[in-house]
């Protein structure tokens, strides 16, 4: 994904920024617990399409 298109891109539920899981192809919001899909390079940033981060993925954000 573009790291300058990942500037412009929020979460749709809480307009915080997103970071780019690589490895789950995946945009995750810490504010709003969410992970939004990113398909053949196109993000779906979409409510209906994102599924809850674990507890686990939600302590790997917080990690620096």
């Amino acid at each position: 994904m573009d790291a300058g298109l990942l500037e412009i891109f929020v979460c749709p539920a809480s307009k915080a920024a997103l970071t780019h899981r690589r490895d789950r192809d995946e945009l995750w919001c810490r504010a709003s617990r969410l992970a939004y899909p990113v398909r053949d390079g196109i993000p779906f940033l979409l409510e209906e399409e994102a599924r809850p981060l674990t507890p686990e993925e939600l302590e790997a954000l917080a990690r620096p």
